[in-house]
């Protein structure tokens, strides 16, 4: 009796690590996701977090579901269709693809965004916060793209910018500026698309909990003209992003559109690599902006523009009165489940803050990573404290 019950406790070990539990049973409540194409009924999302794909490939051999880092495999009906799920994702929104016999590929059912350095599909999971980024009823801005030709980088590059509700009819109000940076292998597109800014700031303004203002979403990527030689050299180009924005785009940015043109009324913020290039650009031109926001960044990251921004800071201001004077908003925020090296390196620089007494606000996303959720979380935040 007591070989029969070791065996039993056994193979309920077993169930518990490789996910037989009743517990993991998929629960078939899916629903479409709401940034699908057009009436496409897949991909899907359950109430238990986990992403349905479907795919009719008949000739493939091995189908796979690629999101959150983990490949599921896919299985093929008489009709030579692929169906397969995902385990439980986190809120938010993510990156995904399908594997068709080792070819990684867009979902055909889901709309398509820039990460990861190419387009490809993205799925929301319902978030329980999800009301303060949610289209509603309430006046709204407009995203507009500005196409502009840059002598720096001897290109014709583009940025999106966001007017909030009334710029329109107000014709002689004019309004602050909050420059706004995308992360790494993502580009301008990113914080309409992705990042649901408009909607946050819609939202914020229409509740009265922001300041109406104007938002640029420019290209962080940025580079001098490489000579035939450097390119036969295979030489890394330069990144010359700070010098095309304090030169050439808030220029343009102040001659375009209705700016209140002075570093009172101008905040510059950025996620990731792009907290990185910002905090540069910050503290290289104090007299530009006066408002300051990191997300998931700031220290050590392995961007195009390497910087550790603890020594970089602390070799500038090495008292931190004179930078509070200057600084009318230090924030900072961060994903509670963000991977290695974030936490540490942002934990050093809050270290380093403290110890030159500098001020700041420091804000945790709540059970988010290094994604999308936590960055529109931390803007929502962040928004709502400039310019006031």
């Amino acid at each position: 009796m007591k070989r029969f019950l070791n065996i039993a406790i056994l193979i309920s070990s077993l169930c518990f690590v490789s996910g037989w539990s009743q517990e993991t049973q998929i629960v078939e409540d899916f629903k479409p996701s709401t940034i699908n194409q057009g009436d496409k009924q897949f991909p899907q999302v359950n109430s238990q977090r986990r992403v349905r794909a479907s795919i009719a490939a008949p000739n493939a051999n091995k189908v796979q579901l690629d999101i959150g880092g983990v490949k599921y495999d896919m299985r093929k009906d008489a009709n030579g269709v692929w169906t397969g799920e995902s385990n439980p994702q986190d809120e938010g929104f993510h990156y995904y693809q399908l594997n068709i016999d080792g070819a990684s590929v867009p979902d055909p059912g889901s709309l398509y965004f820039y990460g990861a350095g190419r387009y490809g599909s993205g799925i929301e999971i319902p978030a329980s916060d999800q009301d303060f980024f949610a289209l509603k009823n309430v006046p709204h801005g407009l995203v507009s793209e500005n196409v502009y030709f840059s002598k720096l980088t001897n290109a014709f590059r583009r940025c999106f910018i966001y007017t909030p509700p009334g710029y329109t009819e107000n014709t002689k109000t004019r309004y602050p500026v909050l420059y706004l940076q995308h992360g790494s292998f993502e580009d301008q597109s990113g914080w309409s698309a992705q990042g649901k800014a408009n909607l946050i700031l819609d939202n914020l303004i229409a509740s009265k909990q922001a300041t109406p203002m104007i938002i640029v979403m420019d290209n962080g990527y940025a580079y001098k003209p490489q000579s035939n030689e450097s390119k036969d050299k295979k030489e890394r180009p330069k990144s010359i992003f700070e010098e095309v924005l304090i030169t050439e785009i808030i220029p343009m940015i102040d001659t375009k559109f209705r700016t209140l043109g002075n570093r009172d009324h101008r905040a510059i913020a950025g996620l990731s690599m792009g907290a990185n290039q910002t905090m540069r650009i910050m503290m290289n031109h104090l007299d530009t902006f006066s408002y300051y926001g990191g997300f998931s960044g700031t220290a050590n990251y392995p961007s195009i523009e390497p910087i550790d921004a603890s020594s970089f800071l602390e070799g500038k201001y090495k008292d931190g009165n004179a930078l509070n004077k200057k600084i009318k908003l230090f924030w900072l925020g961060l994903g509670t489940k963000e991977p290695s090296p974030f936490p540490k390196s942002i934990g050093a620089f809050k270290t380093m803050l403290d110890q030159q007494g500098i001020k700041y606000v420091y804000y945790e996303s709540p059970e988010t990573a290094h994604e999308w959720l936590t960055w529109r979380r931390c803007l929502n935040q962040f928004a709502s404290k400039l310019f006031k």
